[in-house]
């Protein structure tokens, strides 16, 4: 971890390194008086958590993907849980990358974000933010200083459930699952977002040493931990995958197709996918 020079706002280094490894994702932070876009693509948080109109042209655009990519119509539970990743899993990221890069923890109510999903972009406006009392920004505006790392993960915990809750209220209905089944859902965001970012800033290592310990089991509204587990490869190599607390449905699309890390996909399967070129050993 790097403390960034306070030139910025708390989270703005974060977000910078976060577009240079993945720039298919692109958050600016709002300031002053500073309105977040409302038309030309984007939606607010607010009115996705909602559940009304916005909600509704928002999943359409799953449906017409769903179409045009398989060729046949999805269930609305299915479209609604599509719908619900592609937003759940960058917006996580938005308290979970400056927690791992940084060790601050913005607090993101959806009336504070907006999202525009076919540019890959997002607006915030952080108003507090927990970190730790070594932190230069501890000082700002906004910090609430905390006591130690064990505070922090509940902050990460908190803020993630304080926003995901909120959005949940708009799209769990139409997903038609139980409360256990949807904070799956937001469990797997957590750790599968961050578990991606930590592997393209080479820090794959650690990433899943901090999820382990951001999500060690009863830490509720969160189901599960971050069930982190290695198989063995053709050549002995260590691979790393997790088991989901949920299921994303796509295999009512495609049964044969499942995510590699699926409860559904076997350990063998598993393995030819995360291995493919590797021969197999005659040992």
């Amino acid at each position: 971890m790097t403390v960034p020079t306070l030139v910025d706002g708390p989270t703005t280094a974060s977000y910078a390194r976060l577009a240079e490894v993945f720039p298919g994702l692109a958050i600016r932070e709002l300031t002053g008086s500073e309105r977040p876009p409302s038309d030309g693509g984007w939606v607010a948080a607010a009115d996705l958590a909602a559940g009304g109109p916005a909600l509704d042209a928002f999943l359409a655009w799953d449906n017409a993907q769903v179409l045009r990519d398989y060729g046949q119509q999805a269930r609305p539970d299915v479209v609604a849980s599509f719908g619900f990743h592609r937003y759940a899993w960058p917006a996580c990221l938005l308290i979970t990358v400056p927690w791992f890069l940084h060790r601050r923890v913005p607090r993101v109510p959806v009336e504070s974000v907006a999202f525009h999903r076919a540019l890959g972009r997002m607006t915030v406006r952080t108003e507090e933010f927990a970190c730790l009392p070594d932190d230069p920004a501890a000082s700002m505006p906004g910090a609430r200083v905390v006591p130690d790392e064990d505070a922090l993960r509940a902050e990460v915990r908190a803020a993630v459930a304080e926003h995901l809750g909120a959005v949940l209220e708009g799209f769990g209905p139409r997903m038609r699952r139980g409360k256990r089944a949807l904070w799956g859902m937001a469990t797997d965001e957590i750790v599968e977002g961050l578990w991606y970012i930590a592997h393209l800033l080479g820090e794959e290592g650690r990433g899943v040493a901090e999820l382990e310990r951001l999500l060690p089991g009863a830490t509720a509204p969160y189901v599960g931990t971050a069930a982190f587990r290695e198989l063995t490869g053709p050549r002995g190599e260590a691979l790393p995958t997790r088991d989901r607390a949920s299921c994303c449905l796509f295999y009512t699309l495609r049964p044969e197709d499942t995510c590699v890390t699926c409860p559904r996909t076997c350990d063998a399967d598993r393995v030819a996918r995360l291995a493919p070129d590797a021969p197999l050993s005659t040992d």
